[in-house]
């Protein structure tokens, strides 16, 4: 299994261990390692290799966030990364109350805007579907970071969508 990690995070798997399938052709990621992980997926099926599950925990996907949001993200961030992050971290974390000390990464700005400005395609999702790759997304109904209403609709023609009430962006 391949596990790729969220903007700011490292080793962040642990969270995800009751989702996780561990098997040898499954690919999973955490929000901005949702789209890590996707492009994992799809390097592998092109090059002919096995996938058959693609995980994907809270995908950070911002496609319909307005363009002058994004840059403003950025602006703040390259302003004040510290307090950026400290702001970002309590958002990711709610409701948990659990620490996320031991999961903090220092993250560049080129990573912010690679999140931000991925852009999620239907047909990278309908190729993957056909080759037989079984897509599972997480949602949490409180999650602070994605908007998990507009993710759902994105996903769901192509994805088992599952829908975790109470929970966050860390789907604790």
């Amino acid at each position: 299994m391949e596990f790729f990690s969220g903007f700011g995070f490292k080793n962040d798997q642990i969270l995800f261990k009751e989702y996780l399938v561990s098997g040898a052709y499954t690919i999973s990621g955490f929000s901005y390692g949702a789209q890590k992980a996707l492009e994992a997926a799809k390097a592998k099926v092109d090059a002919g290799e096995r996938v058959e599950i693609l995980q994907l925990f809270s995908p950070a996907y911002f496609n319909e966030l307005p363009k002058a949001i994004k840059l403003k993200e950025m602006q703040n961030f390259a302003k004040n990364s510290e307090l950026y992050m400290r702001f970002f971290y309590k958002k990711a974390a709610y409701p948990w109350k659990g620490s996320i000390e031991p999961f903090k990464k220092e993250p560049s700005l080129g990573e912010l805007k690679s999140l931000l400005f991925y852009e999620w395609k239907k047909s990278d999702l309908a190729l993957l579907k056909e080759a037989g790759v079984k897509i599972e997304v997480y949602l949490g109904t409180m999650d602070k970071i994605i908007d998990s209403k507009k993710a759902e609709l994105f996903f769901k023609p192509y994805a088992t969508i599952y829908t975790i009430k109470d929970v966050g962006h860390l789907l604790r």
